[in-house]
């Protein structure tokens, strides 16, 4: 067993994405944090550490859940569910200053790079790797690290959060630069390889940002900005893939799709940079031009075939009354904005 803060769900960690480096092995120096130290000094030093944890916390009166019947214990689980939403309510502001900053820092250029472990690493590649279907953004702009290589996304990897130096190893591997944005993610907000992400990051002069869900976390102390959505002790003591999982999922949603918003990526609530790279999503990228122009079936076909298949130029064709390279061009000299190349079309 592990014995750090998200032992439950955090022990594996991992890299993905084509520039993800491989991970090293843990460090085992004084950078791989409190649940490196051995001994009986050490381990009693962490399990007090573990005590002050909202994510941690027992809970006496769901002791014999085991006892219930299944339909109980799913109404408890839910009911501890439904309190996630506002918990990230209350984080909203910190959460929408965050993505303004990152949608600054990407329309220049820079990168956005999720880094965890366990249960949140996980998260943060699930994300990741959603954005270039999504809004057909190159693999390489949005990436997740999951502390200990491709293969903690199936596999534990144990000991691979307790070490900074990793952290270090794997953004290194990216050449990550003051252009990027980091953002940190860790259930306990103590995990060494979440810290060593966000503060190396910010030594070199990147964003960063701090996700957590317990308040006062070295996490969030650590980064430019933090969010600490508490979502209160488990219904399985420490097993943080529940609560804080759902709550870490739900805003990096709102990080990604937001800040995709911001850059140019949809055209209302419609997902324009969508990439057509089977059946359904070039059915849907007809149904999207279509949903945008009002078009007739003939006309959204003659679009795209004038566009290569692009679905924000062949809007703006229809639109504008344009010929693709027309469009093109609007929408380089745009950044990308399907409203200002729109404006900026000959009447």
């Amino acid at each position: 067993m592990t014995s750090s803060a998200d032992a439950t769900d955090s022990s594996a960690s991992s890299a993905a994405g084509p520039s993800a480096g491989p991970s090293a092995a843990p460090s085992t120096g004084p950078s791989a944090g409190p649940a490196a130290r051995s001994g009986t000094s050490g381990h009693r030093d962490l399990r007090a550490e573990l005590d002050t944890l909202t994510t941690e916390a027992f809970r006496p009166e769901l002791s014999g859940i085991d006892r219930l019947p299944t339909p109980e214990i799913a109404r408890l689980m839910n009911g501890e569910d439904a309190g996630v939403p506002a918990a990230v309510a209350a984080q909203l502001p910190s959460i929408a200053a965050a993505i303004d900053a990152i949608a600054e820092r990407m329309a220049a250029g820079g990168r956005l790079v999720y880094a965890g472990a366990g249960t949140a690493g996980r998260l943060g590649v699930l994300d990741a790797s959603e954005c270039p279907p999504t809004f057909n953004t190159d693999p390489s702009v949005v990436v997740g690290l999951v502390a200990g290589g491709p293969s903690a996304m199936t596999t534990s990897v144990e000991g691979a959060e307790d070490s900074a130096d990793l952290a270090v190893a794997d953004l290194s591997a990216l050449k990550l630069t003051a252009a990027d944005t980091v953002v940190g993610v860790s259930a306990s907000g103590r995990t060494p390889y979440a810290i060593g992400a966000v503060e190396h990051a910010r030594a070199l002069g990147a964003l960063t940002v701090g996700l957590s869900c317990n308040a006062g976390s070295a996490l969030a102390a650590a980064a430019d900005h933090g969010i600490e959505v508490v979502v209160g002790p488990e219904l399985l003591t420490g097993s943080t893939r529940l609560k804080a999982g759902t709550a870490q999922k739900l805003v990096l949603n709102m990080i990604s799709t937001i800040t995709m918003i911001r850059l140019g990526k949809t055209y209302g609530n419609l997902m324009v940079d969508v990439r057509a790279s089977n059946e359904k999503l070039r059915a849907r990228s007809r149904r999207i031009v279509s949903l945008a122009t009002g078009a007739s079936d003939e006309e959204v076909e003659t679009a795209l075939a004038a566009t290569d298949g692009e679905v924000k130029n062949a809007i703006l064709v229809l639109l504008g009354g344009l010929d693709g390279p027309t469009a093109a061009r609007l929408l380089e000299e745009s950044g990308g904005h399907l409203r200002a190349a729109l404006a900026a079309a000959p009447r």
